[in-house]
């Protein structure tokens, strides 16, 4: 994900580039923050409901399942900051693990990252699809021609580069503000309660039943590594500076994330809301019980589909900035063919843009325009970055002698590593991990035949800081 380049400007200022305390300052890490955590907190929209399903619709273990799914969000997020600490100026996975591992390692994540974007893109997508129809039934026969339509929307809108990105940390703050509305309702004066039974019998142990189903909802730790790179985009303030953007966004998206989580999905158990019907989600049914049929229910509807949406135009920023980088310059010798960097005078690799539209099209149509059958995909690609990241990391501790820290990381590399495990034994997944491998594969051979050019562990820096 990237945050708005308008955003970035407002650090022109000496205040803001000594890290003096003035309101620009304020006003810049509002607008880095809040865009950048759009991705994450608009998975709180289908990562609730995915656990459910997965579950069998047992609420009693929907708590549980939602907390160990915060908790791990919490390791990784804890392995960023260690992240954001040595590569201040961005870099993400790919900066560590060709420092660690050498450069050919690099490849991996920025496989990863090429197809997460576009299920990051799809699954946004079908969800935006999927809240409007919940607020209009009549739409439900035209979902795909409906999704189609908003791909292509936010697609085009990239055509005019980053203007308006500052937008994004708007629709992420009215989202959180209305979600706190419903809550606040729900819990003190619903307007109904559903009918779902409290607890069934999940056919195999509760703890197994939690096990094998909180890796699905894991979909909700996608966009943790965007802080880590999108502080390239900070290129005004120092390194020093960079840090504190980065961890105190790193830290906001955990409160907001994690809060809203466990709050919803508690509410979701005391107001008895399961498995919703084919044309609504949960997360809609929730605010419904809580808030009724009125203008409150039609709000949170409306910011959480443009948070999607936000979310979707994020991927089409960061997944063409990434291609861009990597078909370099005439200074600098690319991985992949000129054309894909190729751009408009707002500085959009437009045929990079083509390429991830003609992709999330092509899932969308695949899923039926049903974020719950993307959401089996989603948490696979990234959470190989995030596997090769935190064992960098692991060997980062090691070299430099510090015991609990590498202790740390790979304890936290072995619950990645599982988490990755049992989503791939679902079958399906598989598709997702041999798209990240053949991505990962064709680079590193381009990359060869290209007279392997230096620097490409930083080539998500330089996409971000282009």
């Amino acid at each position: 994900m990237t945050v708005s380049k308008s955003a970035a400007a407002v650090a022109a200022s000496p205040s803001a580039v000594t890290g003096g305390h003035g309101p620009r300052r304020s006003v810049l890490f509002f607008a880095f923050a809040f865009a950048v955590i759009a991705d994450p907190v608009s998975s709180v929209a289908y990562a609730i409901e995915a656990a459910l399903r997965a579950l069998h619709g047992d609420l009693a273990l929907l708590l549980p399942t939602m907390s160990l799914v915060i908790g791990l969000v919490v390791v990784v997020t804890a392995n960023y900051w260690q992240l954001v600490r040595r590569f201040p100026k961005g870099g993400g996975a790919a900066a560590a693990a060709g420092r660690a591992f050498g450069a050919r390692w690099t490849f991996l994540p920025i496989g990863a990252l090429v197809v997460d974007f576009v299920l990051t893109i799809g699954i946004s997508i079908a969800a935006a699809a999927s809240a409007v129809i919940a607020l209009f039934p009549g739409l439900a026969p035209v979902r795909i021609p409906l999704a189609l339509l908003l791909v292509v929307v936010v697609a085009g809108l990239t055509w005019f580069g980053h203007a308006g990105r500052l937008l994004f940390a708007v629709m992420t703050v009215a989202f959180v503000v209305i979600s706190v509305s419903v809550l606040i309702l729900g819990f003190t004066a619903p307007h109904a309660t559903g009918h779902a039974v409290p607890s069934t019998d999940p056919g195999r142990s509760a703890v197994l039943a939690v096990v094998l189903a909180f890796p699905v909802a894991m979909a909700l730790a996608t966009g943790i590594e965007a802080p880590s790179t999108a502080i390239a985009q900070l290129g005004q303030l120092d390194d020093t500076h960079r840090r504190r953007f980065g961890r105190g966004t790193l830290a906001l998206l955990v409160v907001i994330v994690g809060g809203l989580t466990l709050a919803l999905t508690a509410l979701a158990v005391q107001l008895h809301i399961g498995i919703p019907a084919a044309d609504a989600t949960q997360i809609a049914d929730i605010a419904l019980s809580a808030a009724g049929p009125g203008w409150l229910y039609g709000a949170f509807q409306l910011t959480s589909s443009l948070l999607l949406l936000a979310a979707a135009s994020s991927s089409f920023q960061a997944g063409p900035g990434l291609l861009k980088a990597l078909s370099g310059t005439a200074e600098r010798p690319g991985v992949l063919p000129p054309v894909l960097g190729r751009t408009n005078r707002h500085h959009t690799p437009y045929w990079s843009v083509a390429v991830y539209l003609a992709a999330a099209a092509l899932i969308l149509i695949a899923s039926a325009g049903q974020e719950q059958q993307l959401v089996l995909f989603y948490a696979v690609a990234v959470f190989v970055s995030f596997l090769v990241g935190l064992v960098a990391m692991a060997r980062f501790a090691r070299r430099e002698e510090k015991t609990a820290l590498a202790w740390l990381n790979g304890v936290a590399a072995v619950a990645v590593a599982f988490t990755l495990a049992v989503n791939l034994l679902r079958g399906w997944p598989m598709l997702s991990l041999a798209a990240t491998l053949l991505v990962a594969a064709g680079l590193y051979v381009r990359w060869i035949r290209a007279g392997r050019p230096t620097g490409i562990e930083d080539v998500e820096a330089r996409a971000e800081a282009e």
